[in-house]
């Protein structure tokens, strides 16, 4: 029988070593650190504070690594008789067998295997000093305060977005240049003569009167450059084509790495050899949400300054330097972890205030315009985004500054998670007819817009059935009367999934019940692709399931750290359908599904008239 003090020290290794490689390799949950450390401070006592119950006598270091630790002094060891060599010979290999599985896997030191029990304390300890290391070695190592950087935002067809970082006051007054990139004829386009703390040293450049479908260089006097494509032309034989990636999440160094940079991410490599392998330039990153995770592992302050500071540590990393990063434009959403998680606390409840302020310094400033008749300005601060870009237009919601908790059984109709002035402005966008070279209406949420998801379903549209009822109405009336195929784009799950929305065709009366009846036509009805993370955890257990008609799967891919999506549109010549749209999902760099789309959608009316289709 194990000794008390052995059966809690195997009790609290086994804890440490599993809730370690949980962390580390799984989730890293904020629950687990305190985990680790406490058990492996109860482990600990216990090896060191009752010696005795692991053997007669605990050897120093140097009885158990003579190379490693050595004595000053020579010891003299009393000879070993040849018949004391026979009597213990027998059983101390049968101990030996007998303990192996004690020692190395639960953790029990037995003193008489000297070595191989220091060995396994140290693997405790190591593990503790890991979860130490992904907590702490990024905020306290790479505060990024110094951090100078540039990056592409919106691209128009004549204008474009940049953010720039100068910290230095020295480096004041900054002199922006632009040049054509096949031509080296640099004009001076702006003077920036103050940077503060205001906006953490961010400023966004506007290059405007911009050729479409031209690439430009520019330079800063501060010695930072870029470069950036412009958009087609509206109606132009280009502005047929379009492509572009979109995924969400990343945290960095996850999986843990010990060797790995500490602002590293992994899931960038995939991205990077992902572009680079398109046989079309990607026009942009649509980033659904989650560019930091203040709350993950740990959450070390709400502060303005820290949620800062997570902002300018995702932007030093030394991932950004991979080939085809540097020239992607990248435009974003909001999520929760930006927050807080699951976050439903409104636009003016702490911490929302605190982590508002960089998203907007960082991430709105340079993303695309707000939909026409929204509040715009400095003071105004909207977060939801509205453009066109050659085939597609796109709504580019926020699911969380103006979200109310969601629905419960006392009360399913004033949940709201868009609010009534972006609601009404996405209904709008959904009622618009598109001009006849635009094919498709492509909705990006941060959250998934289907209820098929089973756990956390109400952080998801599922819990705000009201309003996804409406928004569902609107998109199946935008395929019927317009012309258009419906897309929405998701992330947050750290999963895959693809859903079609077929549209009701009739409603069979039961009682003072109404059973719908949808449409079976295969590919009928908006589509919506989940895609998550690029660079993070995904779940060990499944969390999807279909339940009733109306949200269709079409595909479930949860495995992976880093899955992306690529969106190719191009033009299809005769017949009805008019344009073609083809999803790719990456899985850690691999192509691992494909999907394709024709618009108009099955069920057209021709709202517009017989001529929709021609081109102009």
């Amino acid at each position: 029988m194990p000794s008390t003090a052995e059966w809690v020290a195997g009790l609290s290794s086994t804890i440490t070593r599993i809730s370690a490689y949980s962390f580390l390799r799984w989730i890293p949950g904020h629950h687990f650190p305190p985990i680790i450390l406490s058990s492996l401070i109860v482990y600990l006592f216990c090896v060191f504070g009752n010696s005795e119950a692991f053997g007669a006598h605990r050897p120093t270091l140097h009885q158990a690594f003579p190379r490693l630790f050595p004595h000053p002094e020579p010891e003299t060891k009393e000879p070993v008789t040849g018949q004391e060599l026979q009597d213990h010979q027998e059983p101390i290999l049968y101990e030996d067998e007998k303990s192996f599985f004690k020692i190395l896997v639960l953790g029990i030191p037995k003193w008489r295997d000297a070595q191989w029990s220091y060995i396994t304390i140290a693997v405790n300890v190591l593990l503790a000093g890991f979860t130490l290391d992904l907590v702490f070695r990024a905020p306290l190592l790479y505060p990024s305060r110094d951090l100078t950087f540039s990056r592409v935002g919106y691209v128009h067809s004549d204008y474009a977005k940049v953010l720039i970082r100068e910290p230095n006051s020295t480096q004041l007054p900054l002199h922006v240049y632009l040049s054509l990139a096949d031509k080296t004829n640099w004009k001076t386009v702006d003077t920036i003569h103050t940077l503060d703390q205001d906006t953490d040293y961010t400023y966004p450049i506007t290059f405007r009167s911009l050729q479409p479908s031209t690439k430009y260089i520019y330079s800063l006097s501060n010695d930072l450059s870029g470069v950036f494509t412009t958009a087609p032309a509206p109606k132009s034989e280009a502005a047929r084509s379009l492509t572009f990636v979109t995924s969400s999440c990343i945290k960095a160094n996850f999986p843990y790495q010990a060797k790995a940079h500490a602002l590293a991410i992994h899931g960038f490599e995939h991205l990077s050899s992902v572009i680079q392998a398109l046989p079309s330039p990607a026009a942009f990153m649509m980033f659904l949400g989650d560019f930091i995770y203040i709350d993950v592992p740990q959450r070390l302050s709400s502060s303005v300054r820290h949620y800062r500071s997570e902002y300018r540590r995702v932007y030093a990393s030394p991932s950004w330097k991979l080939p085809g990063l540097d020239t992607l434009p990248w435009i974003h959403t909001l999520d929760d972890h930006e927050i807080a998680n699951d976050w439903s606390g409104g636009n003016e409840t702490d911490p929302f205030p605190a982590a508002a302020d960089p998203f907007i310094q960082y991430h709105v400033s340079v993303n695309p315009p707000v939909p026409k008749g929204a509040s715009s300005g400095p003071d105004t601060n909207t977060t939801y985004f509205q453009f066109t870009n050659g085939p597609a237009s796109f709504f580019m919601l926020d699911t969380r500054r103006y979200r109310t908790d969601p629905e419960s059984s006392k009360s399913t109709t004033s949940s709201t998670m868009l609010g009534d002035v972006q609601l009404a402005s996405l209904l709008k966008y959904l009622a618009d007819p598109e001009p006849r070279h635009v094919h498709w209406k492509i909705i990006a949420s941060s959250v998934p817009f289907t209820k098929n998801w089973r756990f956390g379903t109400p952080d998801t549209w599922g819990g705000f059935l009201t309003e996804r009822s409406q928004i569902l109405a609107a998109m199946h009336k935008a395929e019927r009367d317009l012309g258009v195929r419906v897309i929405v784009l998701s992330g947050d799950r750290h999963e895959f999934a693809a859903i079609r929305y077929p549209p009701p065709v009739s409603s069979i009366a039961q009682g003072s019940n109404d059973t719908q009846v949808f449409d079976q036509t295969p590919s009928s009805g908006p589509h919506e692709f989940s895609v998550g993370p690029l660079s993070m955890f995904y779940l060990p257990f499944r969390t999807f399931k279909q339940i009733d008609d109306e949200d269709v799967a079409i595909q479930y891919l949860p495995d992976g750290n880093s899955k992306l999506g690529v969106v190719e549109i191009h033009p299809l010549v005769g017949g009805v359908q008019r344009s073609s749209l083809k999803y790719k999902l990456f899985v850690d760099g691999k192509l691992t599904w494909e999907y394709n789309l024709t618009s108009p959608a099955a069920g057209y009316q021709g709202g517009r008239g017989a001529r929709w289709w021609l081109w102009e």
